[in-house]
């Protein structure tokens, strides 16, 4: 056989070793999910309505996925890291010192093609919600925010505004106006606190996300709750999916499919429904 001749054979044997051997990888991910008979699904501690005390909607979410695969659920919350991408590390591809081996499948990540590429450890996919930026007030004092920053927002330089801290809101409102009105800007560890601020009539408003203001708030009628319309905020709305290993190509494509089901059949949209949370698509 000459060097050519051997080259080419052994480029032929290297695609069939290939071409024979990526499916069973990737069936073994499957696998050892099946053989365990558990998807074992991260979401976030102490996130109303979303999954707080073993409850909420992606809890919900994350259970009928996995009944659509023929298994049991197996939820695991965490405390946030530092940034996402921490999570991501510690709950999808890598694992924790303390808690050990990832999760199988993580809920609530945005689907953005530039945070994707920043974490190409992971696939981001299947949006099944858009969250939308949006604000709880006083609405005796508080106008809705809609239209120029500089009129709707211009109440806030005597008025005081909650918001959870390292978010969006947090980081627009410190910043829109050039910064005017920061002095009235109260941050709170989480949206759970800031409503019992307004409660108290400590603050007048928040600014978060809607879904998490309608869980929170839920019944409350004290207090209007909007959708924030404002020019210079952005982005407005924002898709979340899940997240899986680069890798679990077929797990991603079994939890795609049982989405998609589960879409169809109605089932996502009462599970919002039930949490008083309305399910925003696009």
């Amino acid at each position: 056989m000459t060097c050519s001749n051997r080259r080419h054979f052994f480029l032929a044997f290297a695609t069939l070793l290939l071409i024979c051997l990526s499916p069973v990888q990737a069936d073994e991910q499957m696998d050892t999910i099946r053989k365990r008979g558990r998807l074992q699904v991260a979401v976030y501690n102490n996130f109303p309505p979303y999954s707080d005390a073993g409850k909420g909607i992606d809890v919900e979410l994350g259970q009928a996925l996995a009944a659509k695969l023929g298994l049991q659920a197996e939820i695991i919350g965490f405390m946030a890291d530092e940034n996402m991408s921490d999570d991501l590390r510690n709950m999808v591809w890598k694992g924790h010192y303390l808690r050990g081996n990832p999760a199988d499948v993580m809920m609530r990540i945005p689907v953005d093609a530039e945070f994707a590429k920043a974490n190409d450890k992971v696939r981001i996919f299947a949006p099944y919600h858009h969250e939308v930026m949006g604000m709880a007030r006083v609405a005796k004092r508080i106008p809705a925010p809609s239209g120029s920053a500089a009129i709707a927002l211009e109440v806030f330089t005597r008025e005081k505004i909650g918001v959870e801290v390292d978010t969006l809101a947090a980081s627009f409102l410190g910043s829109v106006l050039h910064g005017r009105l920061r002095s009235n800007v109260v941050h709170f560890r989480s949206i759970k606190e800031a409503a019992k601020a307004l409660g108290e009539d400590s603050i007048s408003a928040i600014m978060a996300p809607l879904g998490e203001l309608d869980g929170t708030l839920a019944g409350d009628t004290r207090f209007a709750i909007d959708e924030a319309k404002l020019g210079e905020l952005s982005p407005k709305s924002w898709p979340v999916g899940m997240a899986v290993k680069a890798d679990a190509d077929d797990l991603g494509a079994a939890l795609s499919g049982a989405l998609s089901e589960l879409q169809k059949d109605g089932t996502v949209a009462a599970i919002f429904k039930r949490h008083g949370v309305t399910l925003h698509t696009r």
